[in-house]
């Protein structure tokens, strides 16, 4: 049986899927078309039901639960790995922060890497008031700052490594703000496949994706030629620091800490309304 399968080609997603795509495992039968694409695309992808399997925000997840389905294997999760929210302007550090009861920081204007992400989801958790959004791919957000086309940047991936470099300073880590607010692992992104697919493929999908997860782990070098062909411009210091960060034992399985911290994210987004109602189970069976 043939599944289509979109992630991102960040090497926290090319470092779990590579044995599962190039047959290092036993796929049981399965074999994948991938497509490689920016989260925020995969996740305007599950709204669409394009795709068999993909990576997807957690906060997207909300939009495409009629759908789709979380998988136990492949979660990006964890402490210590949430998006940081940086300017340039030095001053700006204190006011956002001293701003945050009051809208004297209300006008300034805030690259998000997309509306669905986890990360603006958290910004709009800790600074509901920064309304002022430009939606830009996250690899353009620090180049924005720094010709101060906007005030205030939002970034994931593996610009937290690099944007000290650029003379950006960081105003706040939303992923220790999570932490404090919870005292829960952050949710970032994970692993959902289709409801309608047969339960038995479901649950050998699952197995498979952790079979990789556990393979990438006990061969760290074994896919690096494929990390390294999609990690673009990234230098290896930095790639190995990025799985590093956002792979770990979540990505074999959510497990009980795992999926309370997903619970968590989703009641707080209710009750916030920044997402719909929840009808449909969030895990697999």
């Amino acid at each position: 049986m043939n599944l289509t399968l979109g992630f991102s080609p960040c090497p926290n997603d090319t470092f779990i899927f590579d044995a599962m795509i190039h047959h290092k495992i036993d796929t049981e039968g399965l074999t994948f078309d991938v497509f490689y694409e920016d989260v925020e695309s995969l996740n305007h992808k599950t709204f669409d039901g394009t795709l068999d399997i993909s990576k997807l925000s957690f906060h997207a997840y909300a939009y495409a639960l009629e759908k789709y389905v979380l998988l136990d294997a492949g979660s990006a999760l964890g402490f210590g790995v949430g998006p940081l929210l940086i300017c340039k302007k030095e001053e700006l550090v204190q006011q956002v922060l001293r701003g945050r009861d009051e809208q004297v920081i209300s006008d300034l204007k805030v690259a998000i890497p997309g509306k669905y992400t986890t990360a603006n989801f958290l910004l709009g958790l800790a600074f509901p008031q920064l309304q002022n959004k430009e939606i830009l791919v996250f690899s353009e957000i620090e180049p924005a700052l720094l010709k101060e086309q906007v005030d205030l940047g939002l970034i994931i991936h593996e610009n937290r490594f690099t944007y000290q470099d650029k003379g950006l300073h960081k105003v706040i880590d939303l992923g220790d703000f999570w932490e404090k607010e919870t005292g829960c692992p952050i949710p970032l992104g994970g692993i959902v496949i289709r409801r309608d697919i047969p339960n038995d493929i479901k649950m050998k999908v699952n197995r498979i994706l952790k079979r990789s997860v556990e393979y990438a782990f006990a061969h760290p070098d074994s896919g690096i030629d494929f990390i390294r062909q999609h990690a673009q411009e990234m230098s290896e210091e930095v790639m190995y620091k990025h799985i590093e960060l956002y792979v770990n034992k979540y990505s074999l399985n959510l497990g009980q800490e795992g999926r309370k911290a997903v619970q968590v994210m989703f009641e707080k987004a209710r009750q916030l309304n920044l997402i719909p109602a929840i009808r449909e189970n969030l895990f697999l069976n």
